[in-house]
Parts: C-alpha cells; sequence; structure tokens
C-alpha cells in the first residue's frame, strides 16, 4: 500500500520552531524563572514534558502552568485555576499567549508549549524538541543525581527508535481513531499491531528500549502505552488486543509506572475526560467511561530480573511539588 492512504489522518507537525538555548542563539536563552511550560495531563505530547521535568528536577528552574482536560475548537483553556486564569501568565487561554506571539497565527493550539513570561509570548510548541533541549540545554538546572535521558552514545539509536514509535505507535493510534476510510483504518491498525509485536520481541530481554537505562526513547513510548487500554483501545479502536493482554509490554509499562516520574504524572481521569468529550466525532454522547481499572499499574512486574538500571549512575527524582501531584490508584 502507498505511503499516500486515502482518507488517512494527517498530522500537521509544522510547529513554531525557535529554541531555548543556553547560549540563547534564538533569542531565548536559558534562565531560571523566565520561562512557563504549559501542559494538560491529558495529552500524551505534553506528558512527556511533564515526565522529563521532573525526572531532571527543573521545577525550581522552570513552572508549569496545567490547563484542564477539555479544550474547545479555540483552544486549551486554564480552567482548573482560580477564576478560570493561569496564576502567573493571567490568561485565561493558551491562545493569547500564541496571539501575543502572532495575531495572525494559523494553526492549531497545542501543548506542550513554552511561554516567556516577561512578554507572554509563546516561544515554541515543537514537543519533540522540547524535551530534548530540556536534557541538553537545560544542563545548568538539573538536579544533583539527574539521569542522562539523551547521552551522546545513544543518541543514533534512541532518535531511529523514538522515530518508529511515533510514526507506528504515538501517532498510529491517532491514525486508527481519526481515520477517515476502512482502508487507512485497517492500514493504521496494522501499522500499530506490527511493531507493538517488534517493541515486544526487542523488550523481551532487555528492560529498557535503549541501552540500560531510562532514555527519552522510553518517554515516548510510555506515554501512549499508559493510555491505551483507558483510551485508544475502544476510543480509537486499537482492539487486537489491550495493553494488558501483551505480557512484555504490559510488564514494561507497569515497570515504568512504579517508576518516580512516570506513573506519579498521570491523571487518569482527566485523560479520559479528554478524549471522550472534546472528540464528539467519535463519541457524539460525551459519555466517558468508568473503567477500565487501572490498579493494575501498581501490582508486581517483575522486570528487575533483566538488569538494568532506572537512572543509570542517578539517583530517582523527589516526590512531586504538593500542587502538582496526581490522585492516587488506590
Amino acid at each position: 500500500m502507498s505511503d499516500d492512504v486515502q482518507g488517512e489522518f494527517k498530522r500537521d507537525l509544522n510547529y513554531i520552531p525557535d529554541r531555548i538555548t543556553a547560549d540563547g542563539r534564538d533569542g531565548w536563552p536559558v534562565e531560571a524563572g523566565r520561562y512557563r511550560l504549559v501542559v494538560a495531563r491529558a495529552c500524551p505530547w505534553a506528558n512527556r514534558a511533564v515526565i522529563v521535568r521532573r525526572l531532571l528536577g527543573l521545577e525550581p528552574a522552570l513552572s508549569m502552568g496545567m490547563a484542564g482536560p477539555v479544550h474547545d475548537e479555540r483552544s486549551w483553556s486554564f480552567d482548573l485555576d482560580p477564576d478560570g486564569r493561569d496564576p502567573v501568565l493571567g490568561i485565561e487561554r493558551l491562545q493569547e499567549a500564541f496571539f501575543k506571539r502572532d495575531p495572525e497565527y494559523p494553526r492549531g493550539i497545542t501543548v506542550p508549549a513554552f511561554v516567556d513570561v516577561p512578554t507572554g509570548q509563546v516561544v515554541t510548541n515543537d514537543f519533540a524538541q522540547m524535551t530534548l533541549d530540556m536534557s541538553t540545554e537545560w544542563t545548568a538546572y538539573h538536579r544533583d543525581g539527574a539521569p542522562e535521558l539523551y547521552p551522546d552514545k545513544l543518541r543514533d539509536e534512541i532518535d531511529d527508535v523514538a522515530q518508529k514509535v511515533f510514526t507506528d505507535v504515538n501517532n498510529a493510534v491517532y491514525q486508527c481513531g481519526f481515520a477517515r476510510s476502512q482502508e487507512a483504518y485497517e492500514h493504521s491498525y496494522r501499522k500499530l499491531f506490527a511493531r507493538l509485536d517488534w517493541l515486544s520481541e526487542r523488550l523481551a530481554d532487555q528492560r529498557y528500549l535503549v541501552g540500560d537505562t531510562i532514555t527519552e526513547a522510553d518517554v515516548r513510548l510510555f506515554t501512549t502505552l499508559v493510555r491505551f487500554d483507558a483510551v485508544y483501545h475502544g476510543h480509537f479502536k486499537c482492539n487486537r488486543q489491550k495493553l494488558n493482554e501483551l505480557p512484555v509490554l504490559w510488564a514494561y509499562t507497569r515497570d515504568l509506572f512504579q517508576t518516580p516520574g512516570f506513573g506519579d504524572t498521570i491523571d487518569f481521569a482527566q485523560t479520559k475526560e479528554h478524549y471522550y468529550v472534546v472528540h464528539r466525532n467519535i463519541n457524539p454522547s460525551g459519555i466517558v467511561p468508568l473503567g477500565p481499572d487501572v490498579t493494575g499499574f501498581l501490582t508486581p512486574h517483575g522486570r528487575e530480573q533483566l538488569g538494568g538500571h532506572p537512572f543509570g549512575d542517578g539517583t530517582p527524582p523527589g516526590p512531586p511539588l504538593e500542587a502538582e501531584r496526581v490522585p492516587s490508584l488506590v
């Protein structure tokens, strides 16, 4: 089948390309307290940034604003905050930061986004580059014991695995859910499960995707797998198997979920509310399912026997900030 499948969902990957760097070459130098990371708990792309910020201990240098789980065609909004405004940026909708940057901004208003607090302008919403820069450009503000999520010697392999995961897993679940033809749906479905089988084989005898520690590649896969049974299996028709029927990937996801910095960023209630309420073209009733039972994420996974060290020579992050805690599963 050709790459151009009729009715296939095409993601707009044209984001604001500016970067926040140590040398400030784009006009945005790394500075503690200057920028605000705007995310939504529901969004898997934003979840990557939340995890990386936690693992690297960037909380003191990089504040985080939290949009609510439901948005309309205009923007994510800060309806979880008092008076419906972000307490630092003073805005009701993330759209306002994009329009301060470009009053005619023509594309979708997406999370995660870095916003320059002094000017209120969005700096970038390039989610793939943002987490890499948090690892490589913000090193002056990493906590003691921060892991190397994007080590030089493994970058080519991390990039290769991450690209396969993006194309065939992260994005493929959306291509299943938003397919506009049977042909497009079946093409994406087969692509997704072929890659999940490939990942199961890769992870059968190694604890992490690349090397023997957690890397950026694991972060990128986790945010899709952790949402699989709650959302993608039913809502997006990715239903050959549930995650908990894929033994290797289920154990791998539980291993990461129980690792500080991963499961403590997940809010299943907000995640389900987002997908089932916002996507009325898929779920016209807006009814949010009560299941599945997610306490299984806390059960023993047995992956320790494969060796590996989650944080390499580093240490786990401390507990989440009180204001950033998510509901307990039990």
